[in-house]
C-alpha cells in the first residue's frame, strides 16, 4: 500500500509540473531526446556523450545531426529519462523512480559523495526533515576535480566549512528547471550568498556556471539537481577582480582611462574576455600606445571584450555570435575542452564567476575595427593592396586624424603584369583607390562622384544587388575604422579617361562600326556628356561586308540608325553589377529590348558572349561583342538589305515583310536647351577691377561683352551654360582695346578653374584692367537652381545634317 501511495504521489507531482515545464528550454530539449529514443521503449532519452570524456548532453538538433559537440565526435547513449527506471524483463523504463526525501534522493541520482558529506557534516537531519529545498548536488566526479587543497580544508572542518559549503548549494524552496529563469539571481542558504542562474536556448542550465547534468529529481521535501562542479562563493565584482590581479594591469589601465571600469563594478550579467599583460606585449609595436592615447579607440577596445550576457563555458556546445558593448560582434565557440573566440583558441582560464558576471582570461587582445586605422582593416584577401600601399609610401599619408575610404581590390585582382609595372605608375593606380573622405556603404548613391587623393573623380553606380565604382563592383566585407572605411572590390578600378567616341576612334578593332556611326550622324552623340551603355561589335562582326553592301546600308539612314541604336541604351550598366544567372531587360534607344545576364563571370547579350566588358568611358561604358545585334521582332522590307543582314547575322531568323520600312529615330534623346538671362547691374564703391573667371569650357572660344540691361541668348548642346556680364563705367577706347586682347587670349584657354591665377599673368592685360575705369563681372557657370537664372526648354532640335 505504501509503495502504491509513493508511486501515485510521484506521478501526481510529475504531471503537475509537466505543463509549465513545456515552456522551458531544458524541458523542450529533454522532450526531443525522448522522441529520438522512442524506438527504445517508454521513457527512454537519447543523449550524446563526447568521445574520450564522461560529458553527456541532452542535445540540440544541430549537435545531434552533426554528431559532434564542440567539434568532437559524440556517441549516442540511451538512458532512462529523469524520474523513471527500468524493470526486469521489460523494454524501456516503464517504472517511476521511487520518491524519497532529499537525502535519500541523493543516493537515487548517484550523488553518493554529496550524500556522504551531508551525513558527516550533520546536514542529513535537515534534508531528511520537514521543509522544501532545492539541492544543487555536485556529482562524484565534481568532488574529484575540486582543487585538492580546497577539498582537504572542507573535509578537515566538516562541521563548519563543509556544512557551510553544502548550504551554499541549497535554496529553501523547491525550484524546478522551468523555474530557473535566465539571468535570475537566487540567495543560497549560506550567509545570503548569491547563486547566478542561466538558462540557455540550447537547454543548458547553469548555477554559478556549473551545468545541471541531471535535473528535476523530485523529493518529498524538495528537488535535487545534479551539477558538474562544486560551487564556490561569489564575493566580488568583475571590477574588484581586475583591480586585484597584477597580471591584468594593461587592461585595467585602459579600462580606467576610457571610463569603462565603472561599468564593470555595476550590477549586471556580463561576460569579460580579459587579455593578460603578456597578450598586450605581443601586439605590434606602437599599436597599443596609439590606442591608449586615443580615448575613443581605447573605449572601443575595452568594450569589445565585454558581452552584456553571461556566457558560461559549459553552455557553449557550438559556435554562436554575440554582440559586444562596443556594438560589433564576436563568435564564441569551443574546440573540445577549450573555448574559442572568433575561431581561435585563446582562453587560458575560464569561468571565474563574480557577482555581476563571469571572466575568461585570454592570451590575445581583441581589437575592434572601430579602434583600428583604416589601413589596418584589410583582411587576408586584401594583403596585396595593403602591402603595396605601405611599400609605396601611401600609408604614411593616411593621417590618424584624417578621414579616408579605401577601395581595396582582392589579391587576385593584381596580375603579375600589374605588379611588374613601374612604381610611379603603380602608385598612381593605388591613389585611385583612396578616397579623400570617409564614405560608408549606406552613403553611396547612383551618380555620385568621389575624389581620390590623386585628384581623379570616380563614379558610383548602384544596382539591385550590387554597388560598383567605375568598372569594379564591391564584394561583402566593408568595415569602418577609426579614420575611415574600407570596401572590398573584385577588380582594380580603372577611371575613365576618354569619351565613347574617342575610345572607338583609338581602337582599330572598331573601325567599321565607327565608320557606320559617323555615316548615321551619331558620332556627336558618343562625344558629348551622358550616361550610356554601348555594345560594340568588332570588325570581325562585319566579315563578308563589301563596299557595295556598306553603301547600301549608308544610303538607308533610317535602317542604319535603327541597327546602330539597338546597340545603345540609356544608363551605365556594368557587367559585374548584374545579379548572376538572372536575365536583365534593357530598353535600347532604338526601342527594342536587350536581354543581359552574367554566367560564370561572362556577360551574355541576347545569349551572345561579350568578349571584353566594362571598358569605362567618361560618358558611359563599352561591352565588346563579335556579332552585330539586331532586334528579332523588327522586320526588313528590302531584299538587298535582307541579303546584307543575313550575311552578318546568322544566330537569329530575320523577319521579312515586303515594303515595310524602318521608323525614323530623331535624335531627341539628348536635349538642346535655350537659356535666357536678364543681366542685373552690379554697383560697387570699390576700385574698378575684373572679378574672377569661374570656368571657361574647351570648345567655347567666343567671348562677348554685354552692356547693362542686355539679354544674352545662347544655345547649349547638353553642356554647361555660360553667362557673360559687364557693367559699363569707363572709357570706350579702353573697352575696345580690352575686348581685342581678351578675344586673342581666350582662344588659348581650354579650362579655367575658379581660384587659379595663372591665366592672368599677361602684364598688358593686368595694367589695362587696373586703369580701365570699368568693372567686369564674372564669366560664370550657371548651376541649375541658382537664383536669378530663368531656364526653360524651348524645343527639341534635330541635329541631322
Amino acid at each position: 500500500m505504501k509503495i502504491f501511495f509513493l508511486f501515485t504521489f510521484s506521478t501526481f507531482l510529475l504531471s503537475a509540473f509537466e505543463p509549465a515545464a513545456a515552456f522551458a528550454h531544458y524541458d523542450k530539449i529533454l522532450t526531443h531526446s525522448r522522441i529520438r529514443a522512442r524506438d527504445q521503449g517508454p521513457n527512454v532519452c537519447a543523449l550524446q556523450q563526447v568521445m574520450g570524456t564522461k560529458k553527456k548532453y541532452f542535445s540540440t538538433c544541430r549537435n545531434w545531426y552533426q554528431q559532434a559537440i564542440c567539434g568532437k565526435k559524440a556517441t549516442v547513449l540511451y538512458e532512462c529519462c529523469p524520474g523513471y527506471m527500468k524493470m526486469d524483463g521489460t523494454r524501456g523504463c516503464p517504472a517511476v523512480a521511487p520518491i524519497d526525501h532529499v537525502y535519500g534522493t541523493l543516493g537515487i541520482v548517484g550523488a553518493t559523495s554529496t550524500q556522504q558529506y551531508s551525513d558527516i557534516s550533520r546536514l542529513r537531519e535537515e534534508i531528511e526533515g520537514r521543509g522544501s529545498f532545492t539541492f544543487f548536488a555536485p556529482s562524484n566526479e565534481a568532488w574529484d576535480q575540486l582543487d585538492s587543497e580546497v577539498h582537504r580544508n572542507l573535509v578537515d572542518n566538516v562541521n563548519i566549512e563543509l556544512y557551510n559549503a553544502l548550504h551554499h548549494h541549497m535554496l529553501n524552496k523547491r525550484m524546478l528547471t522551468k523555474d530557473l529563469k535566465n539571468g535570475m539571481t537566487l540567495v543560497s542558504m549560506y550567509n545570503g550568498q548569491k547563486l547566478l542562474i542561466n538558462h540557455y536556448p540550447n537547454g543548458v542550465v547553469t548555477v554559478n556556471c556549473a551545468r545541471i547534468i541531471h535535473g528535476n529529481q523530485i523529493a518529498t521535501n524538495g528537488v535535487v539537481h545534479v551539477v558538474d562542479r562544486v560551487l564556490s562563493a561569489v564575493e566580488y565584482t568583475i571590477q574588484d577582480f581586475i583591480e586585484a590581479e597584477e597580471d591584468l594591469s594593461s587592461f585595467r589601465d585602459s579600462a580606467i582611462t576610457s571610463g569603462v571600469m565603472d561599468i564593470l563594478g555595476r550590477p549586471g550579467h556580463y561576460t569579460l574576455f580579459v587579455p593578460t599583460n603578456e597578450a598586450f606585449e605581443r601586439l605590434p609595436r606602437g599599436v597599443f600606445e596609439r590606442i591608449k592615447g586615443d580615448k575613443v579607440a581605447s573605449e572601443a577596445l575595452v568594450k569589445f571584450h565585454i558581452l552584456n550576457t553571461l556566457q558560461c563555458s559549459e553552455a557553449i556546445t557550438g559556435g554562436a555570435v554575440y554582440e559586444t558593448l562596443e556594438g560589433n560582434t564576436v563568435e564564441i565557440g569551443c574546440d573540445g575542452e577549450s573555448l574559442t573566440v572568433n575561431g581561435v583558441k585563446m582562453v587560458k582560464r575560464k569561468d571565474i564567476v563574480t557577482s555581476n558576471g563571469v571572466i575568461h582570461l585570454i592570451d590575445q587582445v581583441l581589437i575592434p575595427d572601430s579602434a583600428k586605422q583604416v589601413i589596418e582593416l584589410g583582411g587576408a584577401q586584401q594583403t596585396t593592396f595593403t602591402d603595396l600601399v605601405a611599400q609605396l609610401g601611401l600609408a604614411s599619408s593616411l593621417r590618424p586624424e584624417g578621414q579616408y575610404t579605401l577601395l581595396a581590390p582582392l589579391n587576385g585582382a593584381f596580375s603579375d603584369d600589374t605588379l611588374r609595372l613601374d612604381q610611379r605608375l603603380l602608385k598612381t593606380i593605388l591613389q585611385n583607390h583612396i578616397i579623400k573622405v570617409k564614405v560608408g556603404l549606406n552613403e553611396l548613391y547612383n551618380g555620385q562622384e568621389l575624389e581620390t587623393i590623386g585628384g581623379k573623380l570616380l563614379r558610383v553606380f548602384v544596382y539591385r544587388t550590387s554597388v560598383c565604382i567605375e568598372n569594379s563592383c564591391m564584394v561583402r566585407g566593408s568595415k569602418e575604422g577609426r579614420n575611415g572605411f574600407i570596401h572590398v572590390f573584385r577588380q582594380i578600378i580603372n577611371p575613365a579617361e576618354k569619351t565613347l567616341h574617342e575610345m572607338l576612334r583609338n581602337d582599330k578593332r572598331f573601325s567599321t562600326f565607327l565608320s557606320l556611326v559617323k555615316a548615321a550622324d551619331l558620332d556627336d552623340v558618343l562625344s558629348r556628356p551622358g550616361q550610356w551603355t554601348l555594345f560594340v561589335p568588332t570588325n570581325d562582326a562585319f566579315k563578308g561586308l563589301t563596299d557595295d553592301d556598306k553603301d547600301i546600308l549608308i544610303r538607308d539612314k533610317n535602317a542604319l540608325r535603327n541597327i546602330l541604336l539597338y546597340h545603345l541604351t540609356q544608363g551605365v550598366f556594368i557587367g559585374s553589377g548584374f545579379e548572376p544567372g538572372v536575365t536583365n531587360i534593357l530598353k535600347t534607344i532604338q526601342g527594342g529590348k536587350l536581354y543581359l545576364k552574367t554566367v560564370n563571370d561572362t556577360l551574355l547579350v541576347n545569349e551572345l558572349k561579350s568578349r571584353e566588358s566594362d571598358l569605362m568611358a567618361t560618358n558611359g561604358v563599352i561591352h565588346v561583342i563579335d556579332k552585330l545585334l539586331y532586334p528579332a521582332e523588327l522586320p526588313v522590307g528590302n531584299d538587298q538589305l535582307l541579303t546584307i543582314l543575313k550575311k552578318l547575322i546568322k544566330y537569329i531568323q530575320i523577319k521579312f515583310v515586303r515594303d515595310s520600312t524602318f521608323k525614323e529615330i530623331p535624335l531627341t534623346f539628348y536635349k538642346i536647351n535655350i537659356i535666357e538671362s536678364n543681366v542685373q547691374p552690379i554697383i560697387t564703391k570699390e576700385d574698378p577691377s575684373i572679378t574672377q573667371l569661374t570656368k571657361l569650357i574647351e570648345g567655347e572660344p567666343e567671348f562677348k561683352i554685354v552692356r547693362e540691361g542686355e539679354t544674352i541668348t545662347k544655345v547649349i548642346h547638353g553642356g554647361p551654360e555660360i553667362k557673360y556680364t559687364r557693367i559699363t563705367a569707363g572709357a570706350a577706347d579702353n573697352e575696345e582695346k580690352l575686348k581685342k586682347i581678351l578675344e586673342e587670349e581666350v582662344t588659348k584657354v581650354t579650362k579655367f578653374i575658379e581660384g587659379d591665377g595663372h591665366l592672368l599673368e599677361d602684364e598688358e592685360i593686368k595694367r589695362l584692367l587696373q586703369g580701365a575705369g570699368t568693372e567686369y563681372t564674372k564669366v560664370t557657370k550657371i548651376i541649375e537652381g541658382e537664383p536669378q537664372i530663368i531656364e526653360r526648354e524651348i524645343k527639341k532640335v534635330h541635329l541631322e545634317g
